[in-house]
């Protein structure tokens, strides 16, 4: 209940005026509306079954908005779990080897986050989502290299509705 509170209060802007992390990063709005709406396909990395974690809320949340989301976590995949109806993966090559994985959402530390950022480029996804407080500049800067779209420090279960964004776009494609 905690994230759909915080989730509504920050897609109303209530906290617009948050500090961030960003530092010279700058997080472009049509990047962001672009990632929203061609992407169909999310692989998030660090899901978790507990569901007072944010990553369980909003993969839930975006399943609802149409969006096929895919949950890896090594421990959770090791136990053979279902998480949302999906099958948990190990890792990035694993459902890579299984989708095309339009948006790589990550759910980690900052200082862990450019390993996954890699692995995406490895795998060729179209995007990489770094989630609220999650900042890595430099990893940010490798996926652009590699034209992938990159947004940091923010929530898209947070910022699709203040973008009146409901769901992936069913014609368009990354």
């Amino acid at each position: 209940m905690r994230w759909k509170l915080l989730a509504f209060a920050i897609g109303n802007r209530r906290f617009a005026n948050m500090s961030s992390k960003l530092g010279n990063w700058q997080n472009d709005d049509e990047v962001i509306r672009r990632v929203l709406k061609e992407s169909k396909t999310i692989a998030l990395v660090g899901a978790s079954k507990n569901t007072a974690r944010a990553s369980n809320h909003v993969m839930s949340a975006m399943q609802q908005m149409g969006y096929k989301v895919i949950p890896i976590n090594p421990g959770l995949a090791k136990q053979n779990e279902i998480l949302h109806g999906e099958k948990v993966y190990p890792d990035l090559q694993s459902v890579a080897a299984e989708y095309t994985v339009d948006m790589v959402d990550i759910f980690r530390a900052s200082n862990a986050a450019g390993q996954f950022v890699d692995e995406a480029i490895a795998i060729g996804a179209k995007s990489v989502w770094l989630q609220l407080g999650v900042v890595d500049e430099e990893a940010g800067k490798r996926a652009l290299d590699a034209n992938l779209l990159v947004v940091m420090d923010t929530c898209p279960l947070m910022v699709a509705p203040a973008m009146g964004i409901s769901g992936p776009d069913e014609t368009s494609a990354l």
